[in-house]
């Protein structure tokens, strides 16, 4: 058997990318997942124990939580009524570190065109991608949604694909690791044409991968006091395939881009905080039992807890920026340097096709400097304070939603590591609401496509600060792994499996009680 393309690989992980891959020797140990890749400062007995106190639940649902309002801390930004709400860089950030913002925020916005071009800092794009920036996606910094109408080009959503596995296929070290060998977690590889990811556009002279098609039928769902909501059960199909049938058994899994805010306050957050809200084995019999995933990571070489993506496939916002660069756009960097994208072996002429290298003496698309500059943009998009945390109706809707037992996993609060180098994210006191686990959400959200360790009906746990603004930000409102939801009672009544008592407590409670509970996560 051949030996796997790094391209491969990574879609095996989540990550994507395509070069050769260099085994881990059989005899290095990978170190604890645990381990930071940020410059930490380590805690004190005392700051331990007065972080514990300032993170814990709270009883007392009169007045708001001091500090409440600033969701991102000392980040936290004023909170806009506009579409430029998401788009604001930290609000503790130095005036002489608004530049780098603003030039990464440049390099986020930037059209990349195909190859060859005169613009040679600008060439690279495909020549098969799903945009040709980061901002298409990200619309304004918010939440992508799909198609909706036959005039939507449904530029923010595409699909992932995987093939089983044969049980019995040999794998390396760190195959294995990404296909979750030994945690019992079904074997998969990238489909052995269209890779691991479905790109819907191309430059000229390449056909397309395919055709993002959905289909929704309706369902209606009675509640208390009488009311009804009404939910869209959709079904994904790749149209019109460009380069012949899908592979027996293939996966498809639909993938709305996310919002952007805190991103480097979640980065922030110490790895042994997280694992320690791990359950796995339902151990206190709550019946939620999150556990954390773990990626290898193609920048640092080893095992590393992840956090970023909707099922947590990518382990630092660095390398997630750059997978998405060679995923989504086709631009290669120093961690995925594959200049043609996620073209497979078997795309012969998207990988002979001239790219962004040729004529310049870089040796990837976008080189260190401009990717450090958008992920230090990505870092830093700030989180918008609250808003009307004093409500009477909000606080009721907080305590619905503490009562409920929602912060099982949207976990409100916790305090990020002390950072040298990172002042904007070191040592704040943040309210995030997610714990970044893994959790079980029940076969009406499974994809049923596993993800590293994460089955086909497992799913990170979203943050759900900034929620309030989606329809601000993005024009309308769209929730979930793939926008189904046009609501956020609708996101709630998707809850399944782990969540399922806590969906029916919705199902049942007072009317009153419910429409508080969505106004408090309005304010959020």
């Amino acid at each position: 058997m051949s030996p796997l393309s790094r391209l491969q690989l990574v879609m095996i992980g989540a990550l994507l990318l395509s070069f050769s891959l260099v085994p881990l020797a059989h005899s290095q140990t990978p170190p604890d997942v645990a381990a930071a890749h940020l410059d930490e400062v380590p805690r004190t007995s005392a700051e331990i124990a007065r972080i514990r106190d300032v993170t814990r639940l709270t009883a007392d649902f009169s007045a708001p939580e001091p500090f409440e309002a600033n969701s991102g801390g000392g980040a936290t930004v004023r909170a806009r009524t506009t579409a430029d709400a998401f788009s604001q860089a930290s609000g503790n950030m130095a005036f002489e570190r608004e530049l780098d913002f603003k030039v990464g925020d440049g390099l986020f916005r930037k059209l990349w065109v195909s190859s060859p071009s005169s613009t040679l800092v600008s060439d690279g794009l495909g020549p098969l991608f799903n945009a040709r920036s980061c901002q298409a996606c990200h619309l304004k910094d918010g939440r992508g949604h799909p198609p909706e109408g036959p005039q939507d080009d449904a530029v923010s959503i595409f699909l992932r694909v995987s093939v089983p596995s044969a049980p019995d296929a040999p794998l390396s070290e760190i195959e294995a690791f990404l296909a979750g060998i030994g945690d019992d977690s079904p074997r998969t590889r990238p489909d052995p044409v269209y890779g691991g990811q479905m790109q819907d556009f191309a430059t000229a002279g390449h056909a397309a991968e395919y055709r993002f098609d959905v289909r929704y039928t309706e369902q209606t769902l009675a509640l208390s006091g009488g009311e009804t909501a009404v939910l869209r059960v959709p079904t994904y199909r790749a149209a019109d395939l460009g380069y012949g049938p899908l592979a027996p058994g293939a996966m498809l899994s639909p993938r709305v881009a996310p919002q952007m805010i805190g991103l480097g306050l979640l980065e922030a957050i110490a790895a042994g905080d997280i694992l320690a809200l791990a359950d796995p084995d339902d151990a206190d019999g709550d019946g939620i039992s999150g556990r954390a995933q773990k990626v290898w990571s193609f920048e640092h070489n080893r095992p590393m807890l992840g956090r970023f993506g909707l099922k947590a496939g990518a382990p630092t916002v660095r390398e997630q920026s750059a997978a998405a660069f060679a995923g989504d756009i086709g631009i290669s960097s120093p961690i995925f340097p594959a200049a043609f994208g996620d073209c497979t072996e078997a795309q012969t002429d998207c990988r002979a096709a001239p790219d962004g290298t040729s004529g310049s003496p870089e040796a990837t698309e976008i080189g260190a400097d401009g990717l450090d500059l958008v992920t230090f943009y990505a870092r830093n998009l700030g989180v918008p304070a609250r808003r009307d945390v004093a409500d009477p109706q909000v606080l009721r809707g907080k305590q619905v939603f503490y009562d409920t037992g929602c912060t099982a996993c949207h976990q409100p609060k916790f305090v990020t590591a002390r950072l040298r180098g990172q002042p904007e994210q070191s040592f704040q006191l943040i309210w995030p609401y997610t714990d970044l686990l893994l959790h079980d959400m029940g076969p009406g959200l499974a994809d049923n496509r596993p993800e590293g360790r994460a089955t086909g009906s497992e799913w990170r746990t979203a943050p759900l600060w900034g929620i309030g603004l989606t329809q601000t930000v993005s024009g309308q409102q769209s929730y979930l792994h793939d926008g189904r939801a046009r609501t956020l009672l609708e996101a709630v009544l998707w809850h399944g499996g782990e969540a399922l008592p806590h969906r029916q407590q919705v199902i049942d409670m007072p009317p009153a009680d419910r429409a508080a509970l969505i106004r408090y996560l309005e304010s959020l």
